[in-house]
C-alpha cells in the first residue's frame, strides 16, 4: 500500500446517525472508506449526532459530535427541521472540527442524513463533497447539489436515476462501496456441507424497500430453514414505521414453520462469519443502489439470490461471486 504521509490530507465525513455497528449500509460504507484513508496516512474524522464514548472503534479515525437535539430513530421531517433550526451553530461546529483536523475536504454523506443540504459556508480552500448513496429526494436535492464542489456515487445506478429525474450529472465520480473486513474463503469441506444442509439467511434493516414482507409471504410454505435477522436503524421514513414493519414481519413468521426472525444487531465484525454459515443469502431488496450485504456474502464464498433490480445484477457479476 502506498504511503501518503508526505501528502496527507484531512477529511471529515458528516453523517448524523453514524455509529459503530449500525445496521445500515451507509454507516458501514462510510466506516470502510474512512478506515482505508486512515490506513494510508490521512487525517480522518467522522462527525455524528449520536453521542460516543472515547474512541471510534476504527483505527486512526476520530469521532466528533454534532448537537442536533433530536432523538433517534428520527424521521426525515424531524431531522430536516433540526438542520434548519441549527444552521449557524452547525457551521461554527464544523469550522472547529475542520481546524482541529486540518481538513481540506468535508464529505457530506447524504443530502439530508449527511447534512449535505446545509446552507453554510466552509473555510476558503476546503472542498465540499456530496456523497450520494441514493438519489436525494426532491426537497433536499437542489440545495445539496448546488452547494457541492464534487459529487461521488457508489454505482452507475444513482447516476441513471439522477438523469431520469432531469438532474445534471456532469463530473459526478464513481466511488464504489468497499468491504470493511477483508474477504475470506471457507474450508472446502465446510463449504460443501453448508450447501447441502445449511440454512438460507437474510440480513436486513427494517425498511419497506428491503422487501421483507414479500419474502416472508412467499417463504411461508418453504421446507428449507430460513433465518432472518433484522434491526432498526437510527433513521426511518416516518415515525414508528420500523416498529410497525417489525410487527407485520413477526405475524408472518409466527404463521410459518421453518422461518425464524431475530431482532437485534450483529456487530460489523460478526456479519461475515454469520453470512458464511449460510447455504445461500437472499437479498430481497426492492430498491438497491449498491448492495453491501450481497458483496459481504460473496466475499465469504456464499451465493446470493436477489431480484434483478438496481445495482444488484452488476454486483453479482463481481469476481467475488466465483468463490461461491
Amino acid at each position: 500500500m502506498t504511503d501518503t504521509r508526505a501528502t496527507a490530507r484531512g477529511i471529515v465525513f458528516v453523517l448524523a446517525p453514524w455509529q459503530m455497528d449500525a445496521p445500515a449500509g451507509i454507516e458501514r460504507a462510510t466506516a470502510a472508506l474512512a478506515c482505508g484513508l486512515a490506513a494510508v496516512g490521512h487525517r480522518i474524522a467522522i462527525a455524528t449526532a449520536i453521542p460516543h464514548e472515547m474512541g471510534s472503534g476504527l483505527d486512526g479515525v476520530a469521532i466528533e459530535h454534532l448537537n442536533l437535539s433530536v432523538a433517534f430513530p428520527c424521521s426525515d421531517e424531524r431531522l430536516r427541521q433540526a438542520l434548519l433550526d441549527r444552521e449557524d451553530e452547525l457551521q461554527t461546529r464544523l469550522w472547529e472540527i475542520i481546524g482541529r483536523h486540518q481538513a481540506d475536504t468535508v464529505v457530506f454523506t447524504d443530502a439530508l442524513w449527511g447534512l449535505g443540504r446545509l446552507a453554510i459556508d466552509l473555510p476558503d480552500g476546503v472542498c465540499r463533497v456530496l456523497m450520494a448513496h441514493v438519489l436525494p429526494n426532491a426537497e433536499d436535492a437542489p440545495a445539496a447539489l448546488s452547494r457541492a464542489d464534487r459529487v461521488i456515487i457508489p454505482s452507475p445506478v444513482v447516476c441513471a436515476e439522477a438523469e431520469s429525474a432531469g438532474l445534471p450529472t456532469g463530473g459526478w465520480r464513481l466511488v464504489p462501496n468497499a468491504l470493511l473486513h477483508p474477504p475470506t474463503a471457507p474450508p472446502e469441506d465446510d463449504h460443501v456441507e453448508r450447501r447441502r444442509s445449511g440454512p438460507v439467511r437474510v440480513l436486513a434493516r427494517l425498511g419497506h424497500e428491503k422487501g421483507l414482507v414479500p419474502l416472508l409471504t412467499a417463504a411461508a410454505d418453504w421446507t428449507r430453514e430460513l433465518e432472518v435477522v433484522v434491526a432498526s436503524a437510527s433513521f426511518e421514513a416516518a415515525e414508528g414505521s420500523q416498529a410497525r414493519l417489525l410487527t407485520e414481519c413477526r405475524a408472518l413468521v409466527d404463521a410459518a414453520a421453518h422461518i425464524t426472525l431475530s431482532e437485534g444487531r450483529l456487530t460489523w465484525s460478526e456479519v461475515p462469519a454469520w453470512l458464511a454459515g449460510a447455504a445461500a443469502v437472499i437479498v430481497p431488496s426492492l430498491r438497491e443502489t449498491f448492495g453491501l450485504v450481497a458483496l459481504e456474502a460473496m466475499s465469504v464464498g456464499v451465493p446470493v439470490v436477489s431480484y434483478p433490480i438496481g445495482n444488484l445484477p452488476a454486483l453479482l457479476e463481481h469476481p467475488y461471486a466465483s468463490s461461491g
